[in-house]
Formats: structure tokens, sequence, C-alpha cells
């Protein structure tokens, strides 16, 4: 296979062209009005549909949702959720989860336990500010999740 270089003109072999669209390019883009957005004080709002941190929500006792039945975590494409299950002192369920971790170093914020939940007891957040120092904080279990719940009413989310 052999490659045919083009013909250019004259025009095109002096770039003039090109240099007057860069010198545009540069021009427009001077004159723009820039927005700067001071991040800790000023919280972006992330879109409709992102899927940040998770949370597990209450019941109308205060008590965790969650009745483990083990939905999310046979949902998790990742298999990130660790859930350990136990008899309930409550008449109305008949588990509830005495150990609920998901481990968000391996979590890819898919939504499929969100979706697989039949109590609407998961949820993901628009939290986004997730940074930490080990890798055990990463690891969130159930007093955590239930802890986002207090952290999710506050103002600038």
């Amino acid at each position: 296979m052999r490659v045919v270089t083009p013909k250019l003109s004259i025009i095109d072999r002096i770039y003039i062209p090109a240099l007057v669209k860069g010198l545009y390019t540069t021009i427009k883009h001077f004159f723009m009005r820039r927005f700067t957005q001071e991040y800790p004080e000023e919280k972006r709002k992330p879109f409709p549909g992102y899927r940040g941190l998770h949370r597990l929500n209450k019941d109308h006792l205060g008590r965790v949702k969650c009745v483990a039945c083990y939905m999310c975590a046979t949902a998790c494409p990742s298999q990130c959720i660790e859930i350990e299950a136990a008899e309930a002192p409550w008449k109305d369920r008949e588990k509830y989860p005495v150990k609920f971790e998901i481990n968000t170093l391996r979590c890819i914020f898919c939504g499929m336990c969100e979706e697989a939940c039949p109590e609407l007891s998961i949820q993901l957040t628009y939290i986004y500010e997730m940074a930490d120092v080990t890798r055990e904080a990463f690891v969130r279990r159930k007093d955590d999740l239930l802890a986002t719940n207090e952290f999710w009413v506050l103002k600038e989310y």
C-alpha cells in the first residue's frame, strides 16, 4: 500500500488559514466571561441522576429499613456489599442486618443495589466528597451508612 501526499496550494503551504483560525479562537476565549467556583466555600450542585455516597434509610420508628434479603448484594456487579443477617427483635419483620458493609473502593456506583432493593432501604445520594486517608475508612459500615441520613439533610445538599 502506498501513501499519497496531497498537493497543497500556496496559501495552505504557508499555513495562513490555520494561523488565522487559531488566533480567532484565542481572541474569542480571551473576551469570554470567566467562571470560577470557590470550592470549599461553594459546593457544586451535581447533575440530576448523579450517584454518589450510599445511605441506609430508616423506617418511621427510626430503625434500619433493611430486611437483610441480600437482593442488593446479589445484584451488585462488583460484589462490594457484605451483609450478615440475624433474627429481628421486632414483630413486623423476620430479619435485620447485623453487619452491612459497602466497600466504596470496589463500588462502581452503578445504582443496581438501589434498584434491586424491595424495601427502598439503600439509596445513592448526591454527596460527592468521599476523600479519606486510609483504605479501611472507605469500607462504610452500617453505622456510617445510617449516619449519612443526618449528613444528607445539611443545607448544602
